[in-house]
Formats: structure tokens, sequence, C-alpha cells
């Protein structure tokens, strides 16, 4: 029971994070008419106002670097599962499928990345 509870909540709580992304951020720019703030934050940021690329960019450069920072965590979090297995079979292969896991979804981002690079270099 504890487990389907835990499940629930974790699946709850990304609904509300993407809602929020999706729904939340546009209407907060909806009533604001002096753009004096946005300026002067990304004149701070050092992005200009109409750079959509380095936007984009700057984005990709976060996504990507969160992918790696859980990366690095996973692969820290099964490596000490491993090491403090003391033989118990169910743990290392809990750690093993951690590790498979993670590979797998680096190498899918790492692949998107590429996809995207390859394909935007060819419209320039």
């Amino acid at each position: 029971m504890k487990k389907y509870i835990k499940h629930f909540l974790s699946a709850l709580y990304l609904g509300l994070v993407f809602s929020g992304l999706l729904f939340a951020v546009p209407t907060f720019a909806i009533g604001i008419k002096d753009q004096t703030i946005f300026k002067s934050i990304a004149s701070k940021a050092g992005v200009s106002g109409g750079d959509v690329e380095s936007v984009v960019g700057t984005v990709i450069k976060a996504v990507l670097s969160v992918t790696g920072l859980i990366f690095l965590i996973l692969m820290v979090y099964a490596g000490i599962l491993w090491m403090t297995a003391r033989g118990e079979e169910s743990n290392i292969e809990k750690a093993r499928n951690i590790i498979q896991a993670a590979l797998i979804g680096l190498g899918v981002t790492v692949s998107a990345y590429a996809i995207t690079v390859f394909v935007t270099s060819q419209f320039k």
C-alpha cells in the first residue's frame, strides 16, 4: 500500500509541476505593460531582447545541466547501493537496474541533442 501511495504522490507532484509550467507562467506575463523590467533583467543576464536563439540555447544548456546532475546523482546512489549491498542479490540487482536506466536515459538525451544540432545545422 505504501508503494502505491508513494507512486501516486510522485505522479501528482509531477503533474502539478508540469501544469504550473504550462499554465502559470504565461498568465503572469499577460498583465505586464511595462517591458523595462524584462529589459533590465535580460541585460543583467547578458541576453538581448530580440535574441531568440540565445534564449533557447540558454534553456537547452540549463536542461542538459540538470540532466547531467540527475545522471550523476543516480550513478552515485547506485554505486553506494552496490557497495553497501554486502552480497545481497536484490540490492545488487537494484543498483544494476538503476545504472542501466541512467545510462539509457543519458544516451537518449545525448542522442536527441545530437540530432537537434545536426538538423538545425542543415538549415543554416
